[in-house]
C-alpha cells in the first residue's frame, strides 16, 4: 500500500466536516503493518481509529467499545471474515462494513453484500477506491447520526434505554419529566413496591418498563400481568403455580408468576380489578416472598419485586369494601400518578411528530408535513384515550389522508358532552366520566364495538370488560 497517496485520498475526504463527525473506526486484519498504516493514515484524518489482527481480538473489542465503521479483511487466522461478517451485523446492526481481500473472486463479493457489507475494496487500494468509498460512508453516517439525534430530541430516555424497553418515551413537559425522575429514583432501589396510576393509554407500561431495566434487576425477568383478563378461577393457579393432579386439567407441575419472577419484576396491571380473595393471598407473598403452589405444602421462596398500575381510584374501592387498605400500603411505597395528555399540551407536538415519523417509515413512505393550526386544534382536545388515542389517531390519518400535509380535516375530533362545564360544577367521578365516554363512543360508531373502542383508543376487549363492569347494555333508543 502506497503511503502518499492513501493519505492524500483520505485527506481529501475528510477535508470537509472532520469536526462535525468523528468516526469511530475497528481494523481487523491480521497484516499488522498494513492495520498500523491504515490507522495512523485515519488518525492522521480525524478519525478514531483501533486494530486487532484476530477474529476473536475483534469480537472482544466490539464488545467493550462502540464503532461506527468496520474494516475487515477476509483471510483471518482464525476464521473466515464473512463468518465475523454476520456475526457483527447480528450483534451490531448500526455498524457498517467494509470487506477488504488481497484474494477475493466474485462468489465473496456477492456474499460480503448480501451479509451486510456496505462496499468491498480489493488489496492493494487505489487511491480513488478507497477516496470514494470512505468519503461516500462518512456522509451516510452523518446522515444516520443526524436522524438518531433528531429521534432523541424529543425522547427523554437514552436510546439504550428506549431499545431495552423496546419502545420510546416521548415528553417535553414539566410533568412528564417530573414523572421520568421519580421512576428513575424508583429504579434505584430494587425491593421497593411502586404503584402507578393514570388514566388508560398515559403510558404505565412504559414507566413500569423503565424503572426495571433501569434497576439492578434489569437482567432477570419482567413479567407483565393484567389482572383483568384472568378469569378468576384460575387466577390462584396463575399467580401461585399448582402440583400435578391438584384440580381436573393439572397435567403437570406448573410455576406461577411469582415464581417465574425470581430476582425479576412482576407488573400487576389494572390491579384494581384484583377479585378480593386473591388480594389477601397476594398481600402475604409480597410481605413473606414465599409461596405454596395450590395443591401442595411445600414453601417457595422467590425474590421479586412488585410495580402495580390502575386506573381507578383505589381509595374510591376502599371505601366501597373491594379493595384491601393493607394491600394498597404494600403496593404503594412509591406512588407515581401520570397525568393525562389533555393536562400536559406541551406534549402533543413531539408525540405528534414522533407518531407521524414512526408510521411512515413502517409503510415506506416520506413523513407527511403539519401545519401549526393542526397542533393548536389536538391541544384543545381532550384526549380521553390519552397518548395511546393520539398514536391511533395519527395512523389513521396516514392510512386515509390523500396529501402530503397532514390537517384538521385528516383528524375528526368529537369534543365530548359537557367538556366545557361551569368552574364551579362538580368533576365527575372516574366512574361517570368512563360510562359517559363508553355510552357516547358507541352512539357514535352507530353501535360498533370495535370502532367504538378504536375511538377511545383501548382494545375491543378492554372496551367489552368495562361494558360489562358497569352494567352497559347496547340499546339504540338510549339518549
Amino acid at each position: 500500500m502506497n503511503a502518499k497517496p492513501l493519505q492524500s485520498a483520505l485527506e481529501d475526504s475528510f477535508a470537509l466536516g472532520s469536526r462535525e463527525l468523528q468516526i469511530q473506526v475497528l481494523i481487523i486484519d491480521d497484516e499488522i503493518h498494513f492495520t498500523e498504516e491504515l490507522k495512523e493514515f485515519l488518525q492522521n484524518t480525524g478519525m478514531a481509529a483501533v486494530e486487532a489482527h484476530t477474529a476473536e481480538e475483534g469480537k472482544a473489542i466490539l464488545m467493550k467499545q462502540s464503532f461506527d465503521l468496520l474494516v475487515l479483511d477476509v483471510l483471518l487466522p482464525d476464521t473466515n471474515g464473512i463468518e465475523v461478517l454476520k456475526w457483527v451485523k447480528q450483534k451490531f446492526p448500526s455498524i457498517e462494513v467494509i470487506v477488504i481481500s488481497a484474494h477475493g473472486d466474485m462468489d465473496t463479493v456477492i456474499n460480503a453484500m448480501r451479509f451486510g457489507a456496505i462496499d468491498y475494496l480489493r488489496k492493494p487500494f487505489r487511491h480513488v477506491d478507497i477516496q470514494i468509498s470512505i468519503s461516500r460512508i462518512k456522509k451516510f453516517l452523518h446522515l444516520q447520526r443526524r436522524i438518531k439525534q433528531m429521534e432523541e430530541e424529543n425522547s427523554l430516555i437514552s436510546t439504550s434505554l428506549s431499545q431495552r424497553i423496546d419502545r420510546h418515551f416521548i415528553g417535553v413537559s414539566e410533568q412528564i419529566h417530573q414523572v421520568l425522575e421519580i421512576a428513575l429514583t424508583a429504579a434505584k432501589y430494587p425491593d421497593t413496591s411502586v404503584l402507578i396510576t393514570g388514566e388508560s393509554g398515559t403510558g404505565k407500561e412504559n414507566i413500569a418498563r423503565i424503572i426495571h431495566y433501569e434497576s439492578p434487576r434489569k437482567n432477570h425477568l419482567l413479567t407483565s400481568v393484567n389482572s383483568s383478563a384472568i378469569s378468576e378461577s384460575l387466577m390462584e393457579s396463575e399467580f401461585f403455580g399448582h402440583k400435578k393432579g391438584s384440580f381436573t386439567g393439572a397435567i403437570s407441575d406448573k410455576k406461577g408468576f411469582f415464581e417465574i419472577c425470581h430476582k425479576g419484576t412482576l407488573f400487576l396491571d389494572e390491579i384494581a380489578d384484583m377479585p378480593l380473595n386473591l388480594q389477601a393471598k397476594v398481600l402475604r407473598a409480597i410481605e413473606e416472598k414465599k409461596i405454596t403452589r395450590v395443591g401442595d405444602t411445600e414453601l417457595i421462596e422467590s425474590d421479586f419485586r412488585i410495580i402495580s398500575a390502575t386506573n381507578h381510584r383505589i381509595e374510591a374501592l376502599i371505601e366501597d369494601g373491594r379493595f384491601r387498605l393493607d394491600l394498597l400500603h404494600r403496593l404503594n411505597t412509591l406512588h407515581i400518578h401520570i397525568p393525562p395528555l389533555r393536562e400536559r399540551p406541551d406534549d402533543i407536538e413531539p408525540l405528534l411528530r414522533y407518531f407521524v415519523g414512526e408510521f411512515a417509515r413502517k409503510i415506506n413512505i416520506p413523513a407527511p408535513l403539519f401545519d401549526q393550526d393542526l397542533i393548536v386544534t389536538l391541544q384543545k382536545y381532550p384526549f380521553p384515550g390519552n397518548v395511546r388515542e393520539l398514536k391511533n389517531m395519527v395512523e389513521r390519518a396516514i392510512i386515509l389522508s390523500k396529501d402530503s400535509t397532514l390537517s384538521t380535516n385528516d383528524f375528526p375530533l368529537t369534543q365530548p358532552k359537557g367538556q366545557k362545564g361551569s368552574e364551579n360544577s362538580r368533576l365527575p367521578s372516574i366512574r361517570e366520566s368512563e360510562i359517559g365516554l363508553i355510552r357516547q363512543a358507541l352512539k357514535e360508531t352507530a353501535y360498533n364495538q370495535q370502532e367504538a373502542a378504536d375511538l377511545l383508543g383501548i382494545t375491543r376487549d378492554a372496551f367489552i370488560r368495562r361494558m360489562k363492569k358497569y352494567h352497559i347494555r347496547i340499546t339504540k333508543t338510549e339518549d
